[in-house]
């Protein structure tokens, strides 16, 4: 049974959350302020964090940030902001998808199944497929851990599934749009400097010349590709 954790303030939503997703037979805990929050999401290990952006004590953000820095446990922010600069914060500091208030009940379930869908799909795949090596790059994809040229690099949840899901289909030309629906798993339109800046900051981790990457290649005028040349 799928187990969510609620970081929300406002009781009624909290209580309007857990009825309906009871209802879809997945259990809930819940925490009215953010180090609360924090400190169960970092104690437990649940299926899905549904996270306020706006808390007492410690706002979503910081939230997001301390998870990610050591779990990857999937998550949907909530918000009452609409700007476009909360939406591109909350996907840049690893949320899996964001929902702004008010919000449809049909739809946020929507979003909470395909994330869970999403999460089963990459466990799948990641059990099918454990090494990846390269020339020069090493994956492990279990333990989450990535070697370049005899020295481990510390990659963000996004940077990680986008460099697996390309050395993956190497010689596969991604779309930017691509990418975002399936590293992001929602089609955000004009979100695609999203995947500019995740794929700048992966090839800064893993490239000895970013003005001339020997991994992930640039496709003037379609989006990226991984090397297919350096499959060993």
């Amino acid at each position: 049974m799928k187990q969510i954790l609620i970081i929300e303030d406002d009781p009624e939503i909290i209580k309007l959350l857990e009825i309906h997703l009871t209802d879809l037979t997945y259990t809930t805990s819940k925490a009215l302020d953010g180090e609360l929050g924090l400190k169960m999401a970092l104690e437990n290990d649940y299926d899905l964090i549904l996270l306020d952006l706006t808390l007492p004590s410690m706002d979503g953000v910081e939230i997001c940030k301390r998870l990610r820095a050591k779990k990857n446990t999937p998550i949907i922010m909530l918000t009452a902001k609409s700007e476009e600069i909360d939406r591109v914060l909350g996907l840049e500091i690893g949320a899996d998808d964001y929902i702004t208030k008010p919000f449809s009940i049909r739809e946020l379930l929507a979003r909470v199944k395909a994330v869970l869908r999403r999460t089963a799909s990459k466990n799948n795949t990641e059990q099918k497929a454990t090494l990846i090596s390269l020339d020069g790059l090493s994956i492990d994809i279990d333990k989450r851990k990535v070697i370049v040229g005899g020295n481990r690099v510390e990659l963000s949840p996004k940077e990680f599934e986008l460099l697996v899901l390309m050395a993956s289909n190497s010689g596969r030309n991604y779309t930017r749009t691509q990418l975002l629906s399936i590293i992001w798993g929602y089609n955000f339109e004009g979100y695609e400097h999203t995947v500019n800046s995740h794929i700048n900051r992966l090839r800064a981790k893993i490239e000895v010349d970013m003005a001339n990457p020997t991994y992930i290649l640039t496709i003037w005028g379609v989006g990226y590709k991984f090397n297919e040349d350096l499959m060993v």
